[in-house]
């Protein structure tokens, strides 16, 4: 059994998140709404609770308001006095003058925290990422290994891989090599059409991590990234090992996504309303908790000849009302209304987002609190959308929060 007391969990969500603009432009990225009721942040506390993980630290920064508040609210569900906790932690200045320099830093300057819960080892996790991961397996191969540091890996194309830090390994699965968004990344000995990626889930022996961290700070030509500089130092000394991703999502294939981009945030939330939708969020075995208000069910009104109200392969929050519009492959989060004879279509919609009669909308994404006119015309023409609104490099038009015409 695993000694859960024993070991420390380090979200870090202190990103900015500049390109999911304008999304990030009043939240930090693990803030950002995602399916309808979520936010990206929960998918990886999710993933901690369900392992059984139950001391948690949030490290934030940028923007922090509105993630700080979700988790006070959604997840306040812990009990001290048996020393279980998810606490957010702002950069606090603790060691020096600077804001976190890097992912590094952020886990250096919070080492107040490991040497008060004196954990035997720490778990480093992005809150920006959607994926389902029983984390107990990695603890297990790391003990077995009797690593220094074990980071999980998934299988990528060798086109996408130059994005990300790419590990080479040995047969054992130990790491040999690691470079940051490569030119020719080396690809896997177990398959030569796929490269190995860090997924940014790290688990340290916390004598080894404190060590490591201590000798980054003292580098003035360091970035203070874990990918960048603490990981590749360590190639050689210590015994890093790469632990192949085992995915609780339970489909054919491996669901994992960063979705650092407007087009991989689009991406994600489609994936949602396929017929056969590639992440699961419906495994009673493996619940997605988050924060939610006590709202009214979703509402349907009309049906009488073209003004019907209905949806199609959608999925949509508490609140919403679908008064004699269509809305097709979309996502909508609370309290959206379509107005009548309104065509929504893959199209993510943020809380209380109300569109106007007669607007047609398509490939767009919309922020909260916004009122779309009626008659307005969105995603169809994508040159007179520019002149308003962030259109990305494949045609998704982004209107930000409270937007106002």
């Amino acid at each position: 059994m695993i000694k859960k007391e024993k070991i420390l969990t380090l979200v870090l969500a202190g990103g900015k998140g500049e390109r999911l603009y304008p999304l990030t432009r009043d939240r930090a990225k693990p803030s950002v709404p995602f399916g309808g009721i979520y936010r990206i942040i929960d998918f990886t506390l999710s993933n901690a609770i369900n392992s059984g993980l139950r001391k948690i630290y949030v490290l934030i920064q940028y923007k922090s308001y509105s993630l700080q508040r979700h988790i006070r609210e959604g997840w306040n569900i812990f009990s001290r006095e048996l020393g279980e906790f998810v606490d957010v932690i702002p950069a606090q200045m603790r060691i020096g003058t600077d804001w976190y320099l890097g992912t590094a830093d952020s886990v250096f300057q919070n080492i107040y925290f490991l040497n008060q819960e004196k954990p035997d080892m720490v778990l480093i996790l992005s809150g920006d990422h959607i994926y389902k991961m029983d984390y107990r397996r990695m603890i297990e191969f790391h003990k077995q290994k009797n690593a220094d540091l074990t980071i999980s890996v998934f299988e990528e194309s060798v086109k996408e891989a130059k994005r990300f830090g790419v590990l080479e390994i040995n047969e054992d699965q130990q790491v040999i090599g690691f470079e940051e968004k490569p030119e020719n990344p080396k690809t896997s000995p177990h398959n030569p059409n796929v490269c190995l990626i860090s997924m940014g889930i790290y688990l340290f022996n916390t004598e080894t991590l404190v060590r490591r961290l201590i000798e980054d700070a003292k580098k003035t030509e360091s970035s203070h990234d874990f990918g960048k500089d603490v990981i590749p130092s360590m190639i050689g000394r210590d015994r890093v090992f790469a632990f192949p991703f085992i995915d609780e999502n339970r489909k054919e294939t491996k669901y994992w996504r960063d979705i650092g981009t407007i087009e991989a945030y689009y991406e994600a939330n489609m994936d949602l309303v396929s017929v056969e939708p590639v992440l699961n969020l419906y495994d009673p075995d493996w619940p997605i908790r988050t924060f939610q208000e006590q709202l009214p069910p979703l509402k349907t009104v009309f049906s009488q000849g073209d003004r019907m109200g209905m949806m199609l392969d959608s999925i949509a929050g508490g609140g919403c009302i679908i008064s004699g519009g269509k809305v097709i492959r979309s996502v909508l989060s609370s309290w959206v209304r379509i107005n009548s004879y309104a065509e929504v279509s893959d199209s993510i919609l943020f809380d209380r987002v109300n569109v106007g009669r007669y607007c047609k909308i398509r490939r767009t994404i919309i922020d909260k609190n916004v009122v779309v006119p009626q008659g307005t015309i969105i995603g169809y023409d994508l040159e007179e959308d520019r002149k308003r609104f962030v259109v990305s490099e494949t045609g998704i038009v982004v209107i930000p929060k409270d937007y106002q015409w």
